[in-house]
């Protein structure tokens, strides 16, 4: 066995995005990479994708034309698209999965993998919804399965979710949390928990936001610029599904639902359904919650503060309810917690920390008003959230961070 942080031979499969991504890390830290597609020509084009990255790079002074020939050579892209023959991996220390979000091609995948590989190569999958020990439960030696889960773009994101499953080896846990960090990134650890920590704590993001325009409180820019303008976020949340792509924010949204019994915290948006039905995915279609086309104007957002407070203010109580029930299930440690949230979606600092400043009392308060408001379950609070506050009063200090 090579030492995984500097010898590991790395298999990729899936040459898309995330997996030309996690290609180019790989070989930019000295590892040999297999990377293969079961779309012809898939890896052929994700290898002249990676010299674009690569090029860029050069362009601006951060890496020599050597090292980008360098980086170059230790890439392998199979022109012969994958099937079922995965011998192509063989030699692999740790093979890691980026193809498409189905369970039914991921067990056929992995258990073919599972045959072909040394018992003791790390198996990754890269899923970022479905249960890891599903994935599992087609491998012989399913001890060496573990989730992990990097962020698009994996060249740019620093966040990596490691996810083992109940059967998950230790060592195999230790051997892939290491890799990752060799590359630069911030490991947190994620029990295999529909969405994990990132996925799952994120949906109130996109989910309120789009409730908040169903009923009619604000359209899609002014929404932005609350989030945006007054929240400190990077991107307001119809910006950034759009980016993400609607067809995948959407998928995530469902599968997340579904594996948590229809909790209706979680329920999909109708809104979201029909532009995903009517194939505006967002930036990659030039149609989504906005106008991408050349000749398109962008709208104005309604600039009124209290206004946009209040907008805001939903979203944020329903973002740290849900952080702080991310703990109360034990999905995270609360500084894993934070460290997912700011390195893996850029928040502008950790739930937690929000919670404690706005109190969590306050928090409980305005979600107790909600769910007498509308009636629903979705307003719940976590009853860690109701322990905090009760804490908070009695002047404990608040959570965990």
């Amino acid at each position: 066995m090579r030492d995984f942080a500097s010898g590991a031979k790395v298999g990729v499969v899936g040459a898309g995005a995330m997996g030309s991504g996690i290609a180019q890390v790989a070989a930019s830290r000295g590892h040999r990479v297999v990377l293969a597609d079961a779309k012809p020509g898939a890896a052929e084009n994700a290898v002249r994708a990676i010299t674009a990255s690569l090029d860029a790079l050069v362009g601006r002074g951060k890496l020599t034309s050597a090292l980008k020939d360098e980086t170059l050579s230790r890439l392998d892209a199979c022109a012969t698209p994958l099937g079922s023959d995965v011998s192509a991996y063989r030699d692999c220390d740790i093979v890691i999965e980026a193809v498409v979000e189905d369970l039914d091609v991921k067990q056929a995948l992995f258990g073919s993998l599972s045959r072909t590989l040394a018992p003791d190569a790390v198996l990754a999958t890269n899923t970022s919804s479905l249960s890891v020990a599903s994935i599992a439960s087609a491998c012989t030696n399913p001890e060496r399965v573990l989730g992990v889960h990097f962020f698009n773009p994996a060249q740019v994101m620093p966040l990596v979710e490691i996810v083992p499953w109940l059967g998950s080896d230790t060592e195999m846990i230790g051997r892939a949390d290491a890799l990752a960090a060799s590359w630069g990134k911030t490991t947190v650890r994620a029990s295999d928990t529909p969405g994990f920590i990132v996925n799952r704590v994120a949906r109130p993001f996109y989910g309120e936001a789009l409730r908040q325009y169903d009923e009619g409180i604000a359209d899609f820019a002014t929404i932005d610029w609350a989030v945006r303008d007054l929240g400190g976020f990077r991107m307001g949340p119809f910006e950034l599904m759009d980016f993400i792509g609607n067809d995948v924010n959407y998928a995530v949204t469902r599968s997340v639902f579904e594996a948590l019994s229809y909790d209706t915290r979680y329920r999909p948006s109708l809104t979201q359904r029909r532009l995903v039905d009517a194939g505006f995915f967002g930036r990659k279609t030039k149609r989504g919650y906005y106008d991408y086309r050349d000749d398109a104007a962008r709208p104005e957002p309604r600039k009124d503060d209290a206004h946009g407070r209040r907008i805001l203010e939903r979203i944020l109580v329903m973002l740290i309810n849900e952080a702080v029930d991310a703990v109360f299930w034990r999905v995270a440690s609360p500084r894993d917690l934070e460290l997912a949230m700011t390195k893996g979606v850029n928040y502008p600092k950790g739930l937690l920390e929000w919670g404690n400043e706005l109190g969590f009392g306050y928090v409980l308060d305005q979600l107790d008003r909600l769910r007498a408001e509308y009636g629903e379950e979705r307003y719940r609070p976590s009853p860690l959230l109701r322990r905090l506050a009760r804490e908070s009063a009695e002047g404990a200090r608040g959570l965990l961070v």
